[in-house]
């Protein structure tokens, strides 16, 4: 109020209006600060409890279907499951369960003999929706609440009312896939072996059965569409814990020390990954045979989670692993597929120069060594990828990548004139090049993501390309844009060859190679490639096409005929 007695009600309205203004500023701030400390508290006391729990519990935010906690009963949308027993918990009920709940035991303690008894490990609750009780056959899980049981190691449910003290308490036989799984007491058993120094593992290993051939799975997380996790968490679950490896945690040649406390020639090993991570642990196997334990050699199954997955291809696993195949029928695929060799390669790569004192580059060939064009968009891809690999967690746009480089080269085709560069020596015999920009030496039937380079559109009478028989396909193209014919069925490559031994000798300039997808810019020098060994693969011949079986029953005609 003025001194004239006069009151202003703009002044407090302004005020008032400025107040508001800024609680509805603020407060929303701090509430959302206040929501933030709340959750970084939670994630650290959740983190907490999984570091020190013995279930290797997974924090989901939205479960996919119906899902009810173990402990409390009630209907949760988030909250934890355990990737090795399926236990489901709401977060406020994670530290009642690890007290009341035993997890799957990877050892279990027995009476020293050479067979246990293991009774059934029960789980109540969200149990499959396509599972049949084991009592009356009916389906189980149906109701919207809690009920049912799943046994963690067969696999078997039982309604609620169907459980009995007979079936509660009987003897485990681990199920549909018992011929995989190793089961906890064998490792008790191995472990009481080893302290008094005994090695025979072949009586013990006869109470498993004499069809056991168990399986170690080798998931690479980073490969693909980072299928590797999720993948990891069901094998868990239908197999013993102590066969599933994540290799981004433990190297191969480390898992693989497993396969010393199983039968010789025994043991099965299934790599989820691409190309490259099947090398990876093949490389692994090699040096089991160094070591001398060449008796423990496992065969190799493939999982596909790459780009290309040539080598997947060729053994008859397909070309890319989307999650349409269960878990279940994966394994099955396993426990019925053959034996079959895979060639491998020395590839040596000499510098040239007189004063030239750094070794030779050494490297080992499963696929194919290549020259030019698809070395060049390899090259490209890779650094690309080291510089931002959070951008390339996808096959589609992997092969956008791979796309664009490939056009970039039809432009500018920085390979062209590789024919008066290089000489090409296929055993011993000096080979004349036609005007190429590439040179493709392959191992297997597969290259470029699934085309089968060597057959071509089958309109010449070609011997087919086989990674057993001790022989080298070498092949040339023109330009990138070839390369492109090539894989849509347009053109034929141009065929320079089959050989025991190929040496490449590069005269002048600076050119891209690759090795398995491994590539490099490579100045003059000499690239001798040899054979190194063979690995012991599983061929699965189920998910062959009509052109593929066709090639494999030809490939059968000549074997027999041998």
């Amino acid at each position: 109020k003025e001194s004239d007695g006069r009151s202003y009600p703009g002044v407090f309205a302004d005020w008032n209006l400025a107040f508001w203004t800024l609680c509805s500023v603020v407060l929303p701030i701090l509430i959302t600060l206040w929501c933030s400390f709340q959750r970084s508290r939670r994630q650290v006391l959740r983190r907490d409890i999984f570091r020190k729990s013995k279930h290797d519990w997974r924090y989901t935010d939205l479960f996919s279907q119906p899902t009810y906690c173990c402990v409390c009963t009630q209907h949760i949308l988030q909250g934890a499951f355990c990737n090795c027993c399926g236990l489901c918990v709401d977060e406020g009920c994670l530290k009642k369960a690890d007290r009341r709940f035993l997890c799957k035991e990877i050892m279990t303690r027995n009476d020293g003999g050479a067979r246990s008894s293991m009774t059934h490990h029960w789980i109540r609750g969200n149990v499959p929706l396509c599972s049949c009780c084991v009592m009356c056959k009916q389906q189980c899980g149906t109701q919207p609440k809690l009920c049912d049981y799943r046994c963690v190691w067969c696999q078997y449910t039982v309604h609620d009312e169907c459980m009995q003290n007979s079936i509660k308490n009987e003897t485990c036989n681990f199920g549909e896939f018992r011929n995989l799984i190793i089961p906890p007491y064998y490792l008790s058993a191995i472990s009481q072996m080893r302290k008094d120094k005994r090695t025979d593992y072949g009586k013990l290993a006869s109470s498993c059965g004499e069809q056991w051939a168990p399986i170690i799975i080798l998931a690479n997380t980073r490969s693909g569409n980072n299928m590797g996790e999720t993948l990891l968490g069901q094998f868990k679950t239908m197999l013993n814990p102590v066969q599933v490896f994540d290799l981004t945690k433990t190297a191969p040649a480390k898992a693989l020390q497993l396969c010393t406390l199983l039968p010789c020639n025994s043991a099965r090993v299934l790599v989820c990954g691409g190309d490259g991570t099947v090398g990876w642990v093949l490389d692994a196997i090699d040096e089991m045979k160094i070591k001398g334990q060449e008796q423990y050699i496992p065969q190799v199954a493939i999982l596909p989670l790459g780009t290309g997955n040539d080598l997947s291809n060729t053994m008859g696993w397909g070309a890319a692993y989307a999650g349409d195949v269960t878990v279940e029928q994966i394994l099955q695929n396993v426990m019925e597929a053959d034996g079959n060799k895979l060639d491998r390669w020395k590839v040596q790569v000499t510098n040239k120069g007189y004063y030239n004192l750094r070794k030779p580059k050494v490297f080992t060939m499963n696929n194919y060594f290549s020259i030019g064009p698809d070395a060049l968009m390899a090259l490209n891809f890779h650094a690309h990828r080291e510089k931002t690999p959070s951008l390339f967690s996808s096959r589609i746009i992997n092969k956008a990548v791979y796309f664009f480089y490939g056009t970039k080269d039809c432009l500018v085709q920085e390979c062209k004139d590789l024919n008066k560069k290089v000489e090409l020596e296929l055993d011993g015999e000096k080979i004349y090049l036609p005007n190429l920009e590439g040179i493709i030496v392959l191992n297997i039937g597969y290259w470029g993501g699934g085309c089968r380079i060597w057959e071509g559109m089958g309109d010449e009478p070609y011997p087919l390309a086989r990674h057993d028989d001790g022989l080298l396909e070498v092949v040339g193209v023109h330009v990138s844009f070839h390369c492109a014919q090539i894989q849509v069925k347009l053109a034929n490559p141009v065929r320079l060859g089959q050989a025991h031994t190929v040496r490449l000798i590069l005269k002048s300039s600076k050119m891209p190679m690759q090795v398995d997808g491994e590539p490099w810019a490579q100045g003059p020098c000499t690239v001798t490639i040899t054979h190194k060994t063979h690995a012991l693969m599983l061929y699965h011949s189920s998910e062959q096409s009509d052109d593929d079986a066709s090639s494999t029953s030809e490939q059968e005609d000549i074997k027999i005929g041998d």
